[in-house]
């Protein structure tokens, strides 16, 4: 927060600019030479003869913008930012005309006419869809072009103008094409001269004067929207009773805006009120309502599809025929069939109920038609039932006389049963019906998409050893794909320029290796004293070897074989001559190992003793040498004998230049990298433009105040294992910590210690370049700037300038060192400015402006500005940031007090100024009040994309990485919005991402294969051929243009778009968008790498899910899409969340129907029945394979095999499993069942910070209690407990075979529900941690705080906290888990009839009579509640008495059960299971009605049997945990594994 006085216009020649000074043409400045930036400048300044504003002093810098801004009141900031927008835009689009115009130097009509088309084109789609005619006056006719060009330009600027202004209004599009359309129209009676005929004056516009746009445009419609927003309770209103911000905007959707706003803005009209009056609007368009029957109703086909296919397929089975066509030859059956025109007609009529149900409160005065509509939608439904009863009436009238279903048919299937029975037996079956096509979509996609990815080359160079192979073809991919098409044609020629080509490369190698040959030839005669007898053995050999080659039969003569062996010795002797200090003993042993070779192994045939004496290839008396061969015979040149010396190190640099070839990295990051980018030169890429004729664009990275930069403390310090964050990356990164440590010993650090004081900067930076930090984010996107520099220069440059240059090349390459995998150059000691950087120092002087004017960098730093007034350390991190980037910009929102409790708010954008060394401000502008109105991230991007510029623009998160290698690529990938993809254009170009944080720990690693199939296999699956893809992250490339007049890129309206990225991709189909992916070129992604940080992501996810099931989106694509679209849209977004759910859905359906069986004695007597068992087997057998998820893994198991090869996929998969992968993916499951079901029922989504930090802390079991009692461990005790009562009741479990093959797969997913926690938490077998963590759950249970006590201190705050979705539920909702409540019960009714007591009475009143079990034991548990509160404290003997008196009781009773009843002393134990499960189902029905309760004194026993029930549920969960051995504590440092010897994975 800042206090800041009004400031006065400052000089328009001083001011500080963004990237251009447009504001002063004559300025130093790189992009300036451009003509084109010239040419678009002069053309705003074109203001000619137009009417001056005249309540304002013209002044004669101003320009077109000004003109505007002094009659519609826009802020001069805004003007500014504008200014630049416009010149910027048009200039790039004029740079890339192909042919360049005629005249350079003036604005190309057709650019500035089809920006004007592709900017206005939602408003003039929205004019003619309300009818309404264009206020955009250009002439046909060219006889006046110089006004129809400036009048375009005014339009144009008019429409930024707003657009930059209208802070939170941006997410309500049409009501911009409102506000557009009759500022349009004002525009036009200036241009035209109207007379106001009221005051007989030119005409003024409606709102005019200093600020008037925003106060008197913005603001009014800002303030309903702030209305409506805190009239929902922070999001925990029904959606049903305030309007958000697609409710606004759809309100500008009908004509009556028009008649209820009009010109300038009514603010009497009803569109203002906010209350629940009867002039308040309501709703528009569409009400979200918190119901499952959602689904049904956006997916009415795909579940009318599936239920026609049940019926049908019923009917036919009922038949009993070995083949269906068998059955439906009967004409019986055929009739039969034409019922499911019932069903249909069935299904529709409640789809017009469920619409009119839901939907019923859109109707109002103004919108009758529309309830109109919905009545004859029912009514026309309600008519097919009629006529299909009539028609099928008349088919059975004609049947026969009987009329009647054969009662056979009927004992078939209720023999022995009862109807309930065999609902519950066939339930499982249905819901596996339901869910099968989503196995069919895993298979299909896997296979489909394993197709795509082979048709596109990916997977060909997995690693170095294939990119050696295809190495050959690697110089000229380059030149296809990355040089620009102008260099290409240069470099083409012609075919026998080609060939000539070729046979100079092959003279060339015949050279190299003549010379080779040549020079150790006269190396070694060299060193060999002449006229020896070594001499002339050496020069015999050389003579054959020539003569042989001269009669060319080398190969025929000599061993290729042995040639690697020779190529040895001959590098070691090579060395041995290069070193300062000579050795002549080692130089005869080399050269004696030489002779051996070439004697023993290179010739073919071997020769005897005398055919080498006969061949002068050794010695005539081998007695006369006394020692070795050559050991009198060496002579070495003398070491002034430069030329022999400077041959021998190019011998040695010509034998081992190969040799460097095959080296491998070590660091596997840097293999990856290596292979994917050779691999994507094979790919089908565009063309690359010259980066002068590229499409601008920007980056956007929204940040709050997650970290920046690791301070010293944070690497340092350790946790309670004595592990700090630096030891973890240490041993994670093993080669990259040696390589970095190489580095400062190299820069002079004496000792280790010394890297925590002279280069704790550099320690620093390696850090956070590998934790998820914005300086790795910034550092990664600043490579666009740095790769797009370097192009640029190699556009322009000559053979000359590359070839004197190649050695800076290589040294820049160095320096950015593939993201610091083998050495990195701290930012801090070497600045990235132009004149200091030993690469710049070749470029000419354009290439760092025409990289700023082709790439912008803006981080949405939402309260940087409160962070400097706090002196917080990020903020001095964020301007460590900004002054070693120089395209980096920083966006914030200020807070500027203006009087007692008023504030201003303004959206402010900052640059470091190198010269002037601080940084600047370069616009402030003025917002209509607080920012946060909707959810906080798109609201953040959305205050920072005004400060975009370009043609494009990738959103990248905070915990994403870039690489240069892919950078080099940006420009392919921006000319796929040039190409058609059927017969649109891309407004999303999807680009792929590799998740980094895989190596991490297990749980990354399992987490990592999970999203990269997802983001690679998945999205390439939706992209083609299904055409459905939307806009699932980061990466992805946005049509600037397109989405700015379209809403912008998210949503924002409070918890419904919680996830609100993927609202772009519903907006861009539902608009007419279109979203391609490519995978040639690759972002990082960072993932939650902790088990708890995951699964709040999963919650968080999964409740995102839940709302758009909710949402107006999803309805309008479930029903405007095809039918096969609208399958896959399903089934890939809120359809694999409902699936998921239906998964543990048929597990309770499962283990529920067959209790039911159990208890009830049905189970035993159908187990005689054959067809029963083949339904049980059935079941079996589904619900085993779903379960085990195998389906669901073939994604990523055909995406890893595509990629690293089928048996490294096996391995891998193999390897998760045997790391505990199951239980990981079992335990998500969970997580994403229960918070989307929650969230749909009685919503409660919201943002869940994970912190995106390394794990090395051990997680208390409170938090881990606090985080999964409700989700997993309550469910587990639900799901075991049915599992044991099954198991001792059940005729099948006696089978302990039969018990373990039904149960297993259920068993498996309780224990994970239960243990997962445990085995990922770091330290989790710890027995002394394990201890301390009860203590610690004990206190919090107990402890009851105060008011201000929070839920991590208080069991009592956290219960209440658990209960808040209770709250905003609806009727609705409470009825619904009432009714899921009341399963509890069944415990207590099944149980009690096996008790001894029971004397084997199937009788209601033994269920009743139990009963009173229930209440006395509450009442008990009242009488002492009640005495240790009156006389625990001053009298306990008292308290003592009552304690025994009640056992006394109790045990009196227990007597008199066993002496007069049949009661059993089991039975006491065998109770428990019936009443602790009603206890519970009674605390949770209490919960519902908390409203009510909360005022009696019963709420406070409900709350005190709470506590006892978690204490108990907490107590059972710890249990698996105690059990394990203390041993198991040193396989579990970090994360569930041993960080030190995990093993390496390619």
């Amino acid at each position: 927060m800042s206090i800041r006085p009004p400031a006065a216009q400052p000089d328009p020649d001083s001011e500080p600019y963004n990237i251009i000074p447009v504001h002063n043409l004559l300025a130093d400045h790189p992009s300036l030479r451009f003509p084109e930036v010239r040419a678009a400048a002069s053309s705003l300044r074109a203001v000619g003869n137009l009417r001056r504003p005249p309540y304002a002093q013209w002044r004669p810098h101003m320009d077109l913008l000004d003109w505007l801004a002094l009659f519609f009141g826009f802020q001069y900031d805004n003007v500014r930012n504008q200014r630049e927008h416009i010149v910027l835009h048009l200039a790039n689009a004029q740079m890339r005309l192909n042919p360049p115009p005629d005249n350079i130097d003036t604005l190309d009509a057709a650019v500035l006419r089809k920006f004007r088309k592709k900017l206005l084109l939602n408003y003039t789609n929205w004019c003619s869809y309300l009818g309404k005619k264009s206020n955009i006056w250009i002439s046909d006719h060219r006889r006046d072009a110089a006004s129809d060009h400036r009048r375009e330009l005014l339009y144009v600027s008019l429409y930024l103008l707003i657009w930059g202004e209208a802070a939170n209004l941006r997410f309500v599009p049409e009501c911009l094409c409102y506000i557009f359309h009759n500022m349009a129209m004002e525009l036009n009676k200036i241009l035209e001269d109207y007379i106001d005929e009221s005051t007989g004056q030119p005409v003024m516009p409606s709102v005019s004067g200093e600020n008037a746009f925003l106060n008197c445009v913005v603001k009014p419609i800002y303030d309903t929207i702030r209305a409506e927003v805190e009239g929902s309770k922070n999001g925990t209103a029904p959606h049903s009773v305030w309007r958000n911000y697609d409710d606004i905007n759809e309100y500008f959707w009908s004509k009556r805006c028009f008649d209820k706003l009009k010109w300038p803005v009514d603010v009497g009209s009803n569109f203002f009120v906010t209350n629940t009056e009867s002039k308040h609007v309501g709703k528009t368009g569409f009400v979200e309502q918190r119901s499952f029957w959602n689904l049904f109703r956006s997916f009415d086909k795909l579940w009318i599809m599936l239920l026609l296919f049940l019926q049908a397929a019923i009917i036919v089975a009922w038949e009993e025929r070995e083949y269906p066509w068998q059955a439906l030859q009967e004409r019986e059956v055929q009739v039969k069939v034409l019922t499911v025109f019932f069903t249909w007609s069935g299904l529709r009529f409640l789809q017009s109920l469920l619409d009119v149900g839901m939907q019923y409160s859109l109707v109002s005065r103004e919108t009758l038609g529309l309830g109109v509509r919905m009545v004859f939608k029912s009514i026309a439904a309600a008519g097919w039932i009629v006529v299909f009863g009539v028609f099928y009436g008349r088919i059975r009238s004609q049947r026969n006389l009987d009329k009647r279903w054969s009662p056979e048919a009927d004992s078939r299937i209720l023999k022995n049963s009862n109807k309930m029975a065999v609902g519950l037996l066939w339930l499982p079956v249905v819901l596996i019906y339901l869910m099968d096509m989503q196995i069919w979509y895993s298979i299909y996609s896997s296979f489909w998409g394993a197709l795509v990815g082979l048709l596109a080359h990916l997977g060909e160079i997995r690693n170095i050893q294939q990119l050696r192979l295809r190495f050959q073809f690697f110089a000229s991919a380059i030149q296809f794909n990355l040089m620009p098409e102008e260099q290409m044609l240069n470099a083409r020629g012609t075919l026998r320029s080609k060939f000539n080509d070729a046979i100079h490369r092959l003279k060339l190698r015949r050279c190299a290796v003549i010379e080779a040959y040549d020079c150790v030839k006269h190396m070694i005669l060299a060193i060999i004293t002449p006229n020896t007898e070594e001499h002339s053995i050496m020069t015999a050999l050389f003579q054959e070897i020539d003569h042989s080659i001269q009669i060319e039969k080398f190969t025929k003569t000599f061993k290729t074989a042995a040639l690697p062996l020779l190529h040895a010795k001959l590098i070691k002797l090579s060395e041995l001559l290069n070193k300062p200090k000579k050795d002549t003993n080692q130089v005869v042993n080399t050269l004696q190992a030489l002779y051996e070779i070439a004697i023993r192994d290179f010739f073919k045939e071997k020769r005897s003793t005398e055919q080498l004496l006969e061949d002068g290839l050794a010695l005539r008396d081998p007695s006369s040498a006394a020692g070795l061969l050559f050991e009198n015979a060496v002579g070495l040149p003398d070491p002034n004998d430069g030329s022999f010396y400077r041959q021998v190190r190019r011998l040695h640099t010509i034998l081992t230049s190969r040799d460097s070839m095959q080296n491998i990295p070590v660091n596997l990051e840097a293999r990856r990298r290596i292979s994917f980018f050779s691999n994507s030169l094979f790919m089908n890429i565009p063309h690359a433009p010259q980066v002068e004729k590229m499409m601008a664009f920007s980056v956007l990275t929204p940040y709050y105040s997650e970290e920046v930069l690791y301070s010293k403390e944070q690497l340092r310090t350790e946790n309670e294992d004595g592990i700090s964050t630096l030891y973890y990356l240490q041993t994670i990164y093993v080669d990259e910590w040696k390589n970095f440590m190489e580095r400062m010993r190299r820069e002079g650090i004496a000792n280790d210690d010394e890297i925590w004081t002279t280069k704790l900067r550099e320690l620093r930076l390696w850090a956070s370049y590998r934790g998820q930090t914005l300086t790795r984010t910034v550092r990664g996107m600043m490579y666009y700037f740095r790769a797009l520099k370097m192009l640029a220069f190699l556009d322009s440059a000559s053979e000359m300038d590359i070839r004197e240059g190649s050695q800076e090349l290589g040294s820049m390459m160095r320096d950015i060192s593939l993201d610091g995998l083998t050495l990195e150059k701290s930012l801090s000691s070497r600045s990235l400015s132009r004149t200091s950087s030993c690469v710049n120092s070749l470029y000419k002087g354009h290439e760092v402006g025409t990289a700023l004017m082709k790439y912008t960098y803006v981080v949405a730093c939402q309260i940087y500005g409160t962070q400097k007034a706090k002196k917080d350390p990020h903020a001095d991190e964020i301007l460590y940031l900004m002054k070693t980037n120089e395209a980096l910009r920083i966006a914030y929102v200020d807070e500027v007090s203006t009087g007692r409790d008023e504030k201003e708010y303004y959206s402010v954008l900052v640059k470091y100024d190198n010269q002037l060394e601080k940084e600047v401000e370069i616009y402030r502008i003025k917002l209509p009040g607080p920012l946060k109105l909707g959810e906080g991230k798109p609201e953040n991007q959305n205050h920072a994309i005004i400060f975009t510029r370009g043609d494009a623009v990738q959103t990248i998160d905070m915990n994403q990485d870039n690489y240069f290698e892919e950078a080099l690529k940006m420009r392919n990938l921006l000319e796929e919005f040039r190409r058609y993809y059927g017969i649109r254009k891309p407004t999303i170009l999807g680009v792929r991402e590799h998740v980094f944080t895989g190596s991490v720990s297990s749980l990354a690693w399992f987490m990592s294969a999970q999203e990269t199939s997802f983001v690679t296999l998945g999205q390439r699956v939706l992209a083609n051929p299904l055409k459905i893809r939307m806009h699932y992250g980061h990466p992805d490339v946005f049509d600037r243009f397109w989405f700015l007049t379209r809403g912008g890129i998210s949503k924002a309206s409070r918890v419904i778009n919680i996830s609100e990225d993927i609202f772009a991709g519903f907006n861009c189909t539902l608009r007419g968008g279109n979203v391609t992916h490519h995978e040639y070129i690759q972002v990082g992604k960072g993932r939650d790498v902790g088990f708890n940080q995951i699964s709040m992501f999963e919650a968080k996810v999964a409740s995102g899910n839940g709302e758009q099931v909710l949402s107006r989106d999803v309805y309008r694509l479930g029903h405007r899409l095809d039918f096969l679209r609208m399958l896959s849209f399903f089934y890939t977004t809120v359809g694999f969340f409902f699936n998921t759910m239906m998964v543990i859905l048929t597990v309770y359906a499962f283990l529920w129907g067959r209790l039911y069986l159990a208890l009830s004695g049905i189970e035993g007597s159908i187990l005689g029945d054959d067809t029963s068992n083949r339904a049980l087997g059935t079941v079996l057998n589904q619900q085993f394979i779903i379960q085990l998820g195998l389906f669901t893994a073939l994604p990523m198991i055909v995406e890893n095999s595509l990629e690293h090869g089928f048996l490294q996929a096996i391995w891998d998969f193999l390897t998760m499993q045997l790391q505990l992968s199951s239980v990981f993916y079992t335990f998500s499951m969970g997580t994403r069942t229960h918070y989307f079901g929650r969230t749909i029922l009685h919503g409660g989504a919201k943002y869940r910070a994970t912190g995106r930090g390394f794990v090395v802390q051990h997680k208390s079991f409170a938090e881990n209690y606090r985080l999964y009692a409700r989700s997993h461990f309550v469910k587990a005790i639900e799901l075991g407990l049915i599992l044991t009562v099954y198991a001792a009741y059940s005729p099948v479990a006696k089978d302990t075979f039969v018990y373990i093959a039904m149960t297993i797969t259920s068993w498996f997913m309780v224990l994970s529900w239960f243990m997962a926690p445990f085995v990922f938490n770091p330290s989790g077998f710890d027995w002394l941690k394990t201890v301390d963590d009860f203590d610690d759950f004990m206190n919090w249970i107990w402890y009851r705080g105060s008011v201000f006590a929070k839920a991590e201190q208080s069991w009592e705050r956290w219960w209440y906290e658990e209960q808040d979705h209770l709250r905003t539920t609806g009727v609705w909702g409470k009825l619904l888990e009432i009714i899921l409540d009341l399963r509890f019960f069944f415990f207590q009714y099944g149980i009690v009839y096996q008790l001894g007591i029971a004397d084997n009475s199937k009788s209601i009143l033994v269920y009743l009579l139990s009963w009173i079990y229930v209440f006395l034991a509450f009442g008990i548990f009242i009488v002492i509640v009640y005495a240790r509160v009156k006389y625990a404290a001053k009298d306990h003997i008292y308290y003592r008495l009552v304690q025994f008196l009640v056992i006394k009781l109790a045990l009196l009773v227990i007597i008199a059960l066993l002496e007069f009843t049949n009661f059993k002393f089991m039975d006491i134990f065998t109770s428990l299971l019936a009443f602790i499960p009603t206890g519970w189902g009674l605390i949770l029905i209490a919960q519902v009605f908390r409203p009510l309760l909360q005022r009696t004194i019963l709420w406070e026993v409900v709350v005190s049997v709470a506590r006892l029930y978690d204490i108990l549920f907490g107590g059972t969960s710890y249990i698996p945990d105690c059990y394990r051995k203390k041993e198991v504590q040193e396989r579990f440092v970090i994360e569930g594994i041993d960080v030190v010897n995990r093993p390496q994975r390619l």
